[in-house]
């Protein structure tokens, strides 16, 4: 394992988010100490928390002085601290490109279909769950739709091309997430595909929700 540091990461199983920078973690060998918070629960409104994140989102990763939230820029910060293996190409039409398609899911998707979000159609709209789930569906199909045009543009193994990048940290979680409001995914084949080749990757799987601590099994 890399580094002398300890890092702290807080999260949520269950947040796509969060799943995101644990994957980065694992993937550059990195040792850190998990701090769960339910956000179901609403810990991450506690004041003790907000000591540390005003913000009270998650993933919030710690390092030293390095207080970093919002995903994209954790992974980022530790592309540039610890640059191998990396999760951006080396040439700026690559990096840019890889940038361009983890912002379609964590920019365009997720912001639409997260916790608190859909809570509020729940609960301020007066929706039931059905109403919830094609809510986010609603919002997936579009995004879906660009980044399987743009996989199939890239001809590659990965979304990007051939290597892993942060765009397909935000592939993985993002069809979880499709996956549990019952988003038909037929129509985009070379996702699926993408997403089969990237959970044989111990990075991937082992970082999975559902092997979480803090994961809360099925009912029933």
């Amino acid at each position: 394992m890399k580094g002398e540091k300890t890092m702290r990461l807080y999260g949520f199983w269950r947040s796509s988010a969060s799943w995101r920078v644990r994957i980065a973690l694992h993937w550059k060998g990195l040792p850190h100490a998990t701090i769960p918070l339910s956000l179901v629960a609403g810990e991450q409104h506690d004041a003790a928390y907000a000591a540390i994140n005003p913000q009270g989102f998650v993933p919030f990763l710690v390092d030293g002085e390095a207080a970093l939230g919002q995903s994209l820029t954790i992974i980022e910060y530790l592309d540039e601290t610890h640059p191998e293996p990396p999760l951006l190409p080396g040439g700026p039409i690559e990096r840019a490109r890889a940038r361009m398609l983890a912002q379609t899911v964590a920019c365009d998707i997720h912001p639409l279909n997260n916790l608190r979000v859909l809570k509020y159609v729940r609960r301020e709209l007066g929706q039931e769950q059905a109403g919830v789930d094609a809510w986010a569906r609603h919002w997936i199909a579009p995004g879906f739709a660009a980044l399987e045009a743009a996989a199939e543009r890239a001809c590659g193994l990965y979304l990007a091309g051939d290597a892993v990048t942060i765009a397909d940290l935000c592939l993985v979680p993002q069809i979880y997430n499709a996956r549990r409001v019952d988003t038909d995914l037929a129509p985009y084949p070379r996702l699926i595909a993408i997403e089969a080749r990237l959970m044989a990757l111990p990075a991937f799987a082992e970082t999975h929700p559902d092997r979480q601590p803090d994961a809360i099994p099925p009912a029933g």
